[in-house]
């Protein structure tokens, strides 16, 4: 299944299934979001999967697939050769910051540069979406609690980021997490540590690496951050970054108004947004 939030014409936004054809509406089925719908029984999700779409694809604008997650957890430097380019030395657990929900995009989106930044990056970066709520999960049961898995851009202000060891406010600008453009479930992922993944500007491909260089993976994830925090249904745990990022470049990159960002994960999709000035 392929989980999507969209907006059709001026109605309010409700969460759909991507479907030959079209979309499935699922507000029509009574979910009020994806949130609901991600916590509902398996055989309701099955039933309402195999609902015939209602909608033409080309009717809709998709949203977030999940617009308004409860927590999001970021993974800094969880990708060996993006520690050594950023400078930033391992540590023996996972590094972990808060991002905004307020700063969630969709597909599409425009993501825009902040007055007060002058070194905006972008991070190319595979999305765990929790569909099960637990405390102290074990590495072993990860899969139990884990709905599927989106693209999310980290996009960072590096000097806002670099002024302080708390990461969270430079990377919850508005606009500064794009995600989407759905939520591919786990069924349809084999294995979400052999995905390719790239992140592509004005036809140059700056990150390509694949998700099996990740130094802590989903299962050590889950089970450290809810041996600490109880994960919630809708939760979004964002796995890190590989190298190539405008930070670690010499000269630096840094992102700027007119370029399209576009991340390409495996099994999953693109995940296409233009930047702008403030």
């Amino acid at each position: 299944m392929r989980l999507v939030t969209f907006v059709e014409g001026g109605k309010a936004a409700r969460p759909g299934l991507v479907a030959e054809g079209g979309v499935v509406d699922l507000g029509a089925e009574g979910f009020e979001d994806a949130i609901a719908f991600m916590g509902a029984p398996g055989s309701v999700q099955a039933e309402a999967a195999r609902a015939r779409p209602t909608i033409a694809m080309e009717k809709v604008r998709l949203l977030a697939p999940v617009a308004n997650p409860p927590r999001i957890f970021g993974i800094g430097v969880n990708y060996a050769d993006h520690a050594a380019e950023s400078g930033t030395r391992m540590r023996d657990v996972p590094t972990v910051f808060l991002v905004l929900s307020s700063a969630v995009v969709g597909p599409g989106a425009d993501v825009v540069l902040p007055r007060n930044s002058s070194m905006v990056d972008y991070e190319a970066e595979l999305a765990v979406v929790i569909g099960k709520a637990g405390h102290m999960i074990a590495a072993s049961k990860w899969k139990e609690h884990v709905f599927g898995y989106t693209i999310m851009n980290d996009v960072s202000a590096r000097d806002v980021q670099r002024a302080t060891t708390q990461w969270s406010l430079a990377k919850s600008f508005p606009t500064f997490a794009p995600m989407g453009p759905w939520v591919v479930t786990k069924d349809e992922i084999a294995d979400p540590h052999r995905l390719g993944i790239s992140l592509t500007i004005g036809g140059e491909k700056l990150q390509d690496s694949n998700t099996s260089q990740m130094i802590y993976k989903v299962p050590a994830l889950i089970e450290y951050l809810s041996g600490i925090v109880p994960l919630e249904v809708g939760d979004v745990i964002s796995t890190g970054t590989p190298a190539g990022v405008g930070m670690g470049r010499t000269p630096q990159r840094w992102l700027k108004a007119g370029e399209e960002m576009i991340i390409a994960i495996e099994g999953i999709g693109e995940l296409r947004n233009p930047v702008v000035a403030e």
